[in-house]
């Protein structure tokens, strides 16, 4: 099969690799109903992070169960499932504490970017649907894997409540997503930041009641302004950058929550500064598995749409186009079909 390989800075390519196979007895091997680009993918396609040998890429998938190994019980061939990026076993003592993402036998997916993929873990990581859910729901159902879980992970950690006041610093796919998910937790009011205008459409139509494009100090004396110098209540963190993560600092009043899920890069803090702060943290890699019952859920209701985040959809085989129509910010999020 071919398969999308990373072999450094801005060189992805779409090649012949060999079929995945079961390797250890808690393995399942599934067929992708659709995968896509994640904005952390965008990382070491930029170089920011280092490629020391080629690198197979995916992390977001659902699709049909194929096989399954000698230990798997909870999911069996022919079945429509969906997995989170952070496989877990799903019985450790983090895992029952809710953050699999911490699980004492953790592993981060790897080669979605393709039509099998295997998944460890198999058995605490994928969920299987009732029955084949219809095509318009795919990908919808893949959100969940990964961005939506995320994003819901965001307003979660930072505490979202019915009426609260939440803002969003990041306008990618994930803080699309945390705005969505910041509506049905019930806020009463979520100001978006952003410059982009088909991003501020997509999140007023997610949820959004304000939308701020001023950054940095500006953007903050803009929330301060809204919110009669307060600060937000919850303040959710999608992108991962010092400036980012110190606006999202400087939004939230004291005693208020920040849910960070952006992938730090050269982000430090000063210890006395947040002491006298006052205000809770709460972030890392999401524990999707924790929410993906739910989640889907929602989805196979139709109370959500999350799939509307994908504004680029091409065949696997174009999945180097996915990576510069993101990198260059002509699209939110590429949807690749096997």
């Amino acid at each position: 099969m071919r398969q999308t390989i990373l072999y450094g800075p801005r060189d992805i390519r779409f090649e012949e690799r060999t079929e995945p196979v079961i390797v250890a007895p808690t393995d399942a091997i599934i067929r992708l109903s659709a995968t896509c680009v994640c904005g952390s993918d965008l990382w070491p396609y930029r170089g920011l992070n280092d490629v020391k040998e080629p690198m197979a890429m995916g992390h977001e998938y659902c699709g049909i169960v194929e096989e399954v190994g000698s230990a798997v019980t909870s999911v069996r061939p022919g079945q429509f499932v969906v997995g989170s990026f952070c496989l877990s076993d799903n019985t450790c003592p983090h895992c029952k504490f809710g953050f699999q993402s911490s699980c004492e036998k953790r592993e981060f997916m790897t080669g979605a970017q393709a039509p099998l993929a295997r998944v460890p873990l198999a058995d605490g990581s994928l969920v299987a649907t009732a029955e084949i859910p219809p095509e318009d729901l795919i990908p919808s159902l893949l959100a969940v894997s990964d961005v939506f879980g995320t994003g819901w992970y965001a307003a979660d950690a930072a505490r979202v409540q019915p009426g609260s006041t939440v803002v969003v610093v990041g306008d990618g796919a994930v803080g699309l997503m945390g705005v969505l998910s910041a509506k049905q937790m019930g806020a009463g009011r979520i100001i978006a930041m952003s410059r982009h205008k088909t991003r501020q459409d997509l999140a007023l139509e997610f949820g959004a009641t304000d939308i701020v494009t001023e950054r940095g100090d500006a953007g903050v004396a803009q929330i301060k302004q809204m919110t009669g110098g307060v600060g937000a209540d919850s303040v959710l963190e999608c992108v991962g950058m010092k400036e980012s993560m110190f606006q999202a600092l400087d939004c939230t009043r004291p005693g208020g929550s920040i849910g960070y899920v952006g992938v730090p890069h050269g982000v430090e803090f000063d210890g006395e500064m947040l002491f006298f702060a006052q205000k809770n943290m709460m972030g890392g890699p999401a524990p999707v598995r924790r929410f993906l019952p739910d989640l889907m859920n929602l989805v196979l209701q139709r109370k959500i749409n999350p799939g509307k985040v994908f504004d680029l959809k091409l065949p696997i085989a174009d999945v180097a186009e996915g990576y510069r129509a993101m990198d260059e910010r002509r699209a939110i999020k590429a949807l690749l079909q096997p």
